[in-house]
């Protein structure tokens, strides 16, 4: 219901677009957003405007290149979100809103229970996860999602359509407890539990796959241990990969990665036609494997770094599954 009281709440008067941020609305998101910095160049743009023209592609879903002239360059917008994306940034401000709006309705702002359902869209052959919803007749990609008892986002992550509904909330849960480490129990949009306090402390309270540090310091992690053949000396390895910039012990900027690109990358193993930390990472996966490599910099691009993309000394960290072999 939408009576005179709600509408007057809710209307959106703007001078532009209807997807401008308002007064209030900043007020919530803008100490959530980094600062200016003190030393450097100064910035050029203010931020509020970059979070409008963000808003602006993800509510009309037009190209970055497509977006109005009275906004900011795209480049500049699309610059800013993909380093919000890279960074986790939009998930931390969900985090904090999320609480507040809880405790303004008098909820604790911690959840212990949640909801999960799935939705299927169709998507291009650009590239990213792509598979087949035999269910809903859809080719593309389906997204789990887990919302609290309101509907609140609270964790959302995507996968082939091809996956079951059974077999995506296993992950969902798992990646739930890097901030939701509170839920305690946990059911479908039908209402039909699938979780317990018992269950969930099996299947997303297993501990981390530790890492394996070689004598060169290259550190391995399996998240996934494949049943294929290993490769052989200069056989050719197709695999998908991502690589970060590893900082602090943790994930830093994004560099380059297959899967985006939607292409698979092949180089013969121990050849030397990739940084030393590959050729020894990959020589012991199998098939079907999926393993983290966190490369020391005398594994990786050393003292020259690589294209600007990657500075002298860098430790580096790639998501790597090997999907097969040939020759």
């Amino acid at each position: 219901m939408w009576p005179p009281t709600t509408r007057q709440q809710h209307i959106r008067e703007t001078n532009r677009y209807q997807t401008d941020v308002t007064d209030e609305e900043w007020h919530m998101i803008g100490p959530y957003l980094p600062a200016a910095k003190s030393m450097g160049r100064p910035r050029a743009w203010p931020m509020r405007e970059i979070i409008n023209g963000i808003f602006y592609v993800m509510r009309s879903g037009c190209p970055w290149r497509l977006l109005p002239s009275d906004l900011l360059p795209w480049s500049t917008i699309y610059r800013w979100f993909a380093t919000f994306r890279d960074e986790g940034r939009f998930e931390k401000i969900n985090h904090a809103l999320v609480m507040l709006d809880r405790e303004r309705i008098g909820r604790q702002c911690s959840p212990t229970g949640a909801i999960i359902d799935s939705q299927s869209v169709k998507t291009t052959e650009a590239g990213g996860p792509r598979g087949y919803d035999a269910g809903k007749k859809i080719n593309g990609r389906k997204r789990h999602a887990l919302v609290d008892a309101d509907g609140r986002g609270l964790v959302l992550e995507p996968h082939p359509a091809s996956i079951q509904d059974r077999d995506g909330g296993g992950p969902l849960l798992r990646a739930s407890r890097r901030r939701r480490a509170y839920l305690v129990a946990a059911c479908t949009a039908v209402a039909l539990p699938i979780a317990s306090a018992a269950v969930l402390n099996t299947v997303m309270s297993q501990p981390a796959p530790k890492p394996v540090t070689t004598s060169s310091g290259l550190q391995i992690i399996d998240t996934k241990v494949g049943t294929g053949a290993s490769p052989k000396q200069n056989q050719t390895a197709v695999v998908h990969y991502t690589g970060w910039l590893y900082e602090n012990g943790a994930k830093g900027k994004k560099f380059d990665s297959s899967v985006d690109r939607g292409e698979t990358f092949e180089f013969p193993v121990g050849a030397g036609r990739v940084i030393k930390g590959w050729d020894e990472g990959v020589a012991t996966m199998k098939v079907g494997g999926k393993r983290a490599l966190i490369v020391p910099p005398l594994l990786g691009y050393g003292q020259r770094g690589a294209g600007g993309l990657i500075p002298p000394n860098a430790t580096l960290m790639f998501d790597v599954e090997l999907l097969g072999l040939k020759g």
